[in-house]
């Protein structure tokens, strides 16, 4: 569980209130002025108490935003801790991964999302817990931690799946017993396994589907309905994985919560994610980086700078064999210049 605690005022906190209300008292009892009946007292009057009314106001609002900010640094290292940054190369693929809060005010909640390279292929998890806060970020935790253990001990991904189940009903659990049973309490899971030949396997429950970027083509990854979130419902006693075809060199995937299909702008028109992909592809490959950017730029610009839900967007590409499939870099303008920076990882709260 995670609490937050609120520091205890401090003796130089309350000074400036104490000093406030000595001023008041002292006025009212101490001016002769306080004590008249005449208009222009009664004026001087109110101003007094109006300025003291004013400053407590002020030192009250100085207080609650400190006390704020202070939630909001420990709200974010919380997140930073269990939500951790991705390597920007696994194993041969280039990743990069963002989100985006639809509260400005936001510091955590509900999405996930991780890659570890293990012996058994890239292993991929992404999942939308529902909720948001700290009880949301509770839940993320569990799921997360499940599966950062259970990808390298389980060599079937289904016994990844079970772990990730059992573990999240142990959390959901303790819950029940510490605090008010939430009502429907699930996640949604994608969970891919990225063999060293490019295999795709992949377990759904009720997530949506990724999309493959093969070129200029852009596709679900497939088509299948996926299982029940975990959560409500127990997993089937017999799992197989999906087979998903093979992410060739120089293919993308493109995981994504469903915020990303559901946004809506004023009209009520949904965010056609597949056709931004497309125009941010265009007729030449993109590095993860550049199609995150150009995501979270064409979904801002649909929903006016205010999506109802939050978005968290991550990119796989293949590029095990780039230098046969792909256009070589262009060289250097000048001898010993350095290539271009493809610039930082996103992976922080995209505002």
């Amino acid at each position: 569980m995670i609490r937050i605690k609120a520091r205890a005022p401090t003796a130089r906190g309350a000074v400036l209130p104490m000093v406030w209300g000595g001023v008041a008292v002292g006025y009212k009892f101490g001016c002769p002025l306080a004590q008249q009946a005449g208009l222009g007292a009664r004026i001087v009057t109110s101003a007094v108490f109006f300025a003291v009314g004013t400053g407590l106001i002020f030192h009250v609002r100085r207080a609650l935003l400190r006390e704020l900010r202070q939630a909001r640094r420990v709200a974010r290292a919380a997140q930073s801790v269990v939500l951790r940054p991705l390597p920007p190369r696994l194993d041969g693929l280039h990743v990069a991964a963002a989100q985006l809060s639809a509260d400005r005010g936001a510091c955590v909640g509900g999405d996930l999302y991780e890659a570890i390279a293990t012996e058994h292929g890239v292993r991929v998890v992404m999942g939308d817990v529902r909720g948001h806060g700290l009880s949301a970020l509770g839940t993320v935790a569990a799921v997360l931690g499940s599966f950062r253990e259970a990808a390298h001990d389980e060599p079937e991904l289904g016994r990844v799946l079970r772990r990730l189940d059992r573990a999240l009903a142990r959390h959901l659990s303790e819950r029940a017993r510490t605090e008010h049973p939430v009502a429907e309490e699930f996640v949604t899971v994608l969970l891919l396994e990225i063999g060293p030949d490019g295999e795709l396997h992949a377990f759904n429950c009720g997530h949506p589907w990724p999309y493959r970027i093969s070129g200029t083509r852009v596709e679900p990854l497939s088509r299948v309905d996926p299982l029940p979130p975990l959560g409500p419902f127990p997993l089937p006693t017999e799992l197989e994985a999906h087979a998903c075809g093979r992410l060739f060199p120089g293919d993308s995937l493109v995981l994504f919560t469903d915020g990303a299909e559901e946004a809506r702008d004023a009209k009520g028109r949904f965010f056609s994610l597949p056709t931004a992909l497309r125009e941010a592809v265009g007729d030449q490959p993109v590095s993860p980086q550049s199609l995150l950017r150009a995501l979270f730029s064409a979904l801002l610009h649909h929903t006016a700078g205010s999506p109802t839900d939050d978005v968290a967007l991550l990119v796989l590409r293949n590029e095990r064999a780039r230098g046969k499939l792909l256009t070589p870099a262009k060289p250097p303008l000048f001898e010993g210049e350095p290539e271009a920076w493809p610039g930082p990882q996103s992976t922080g709260r995209t505002r």
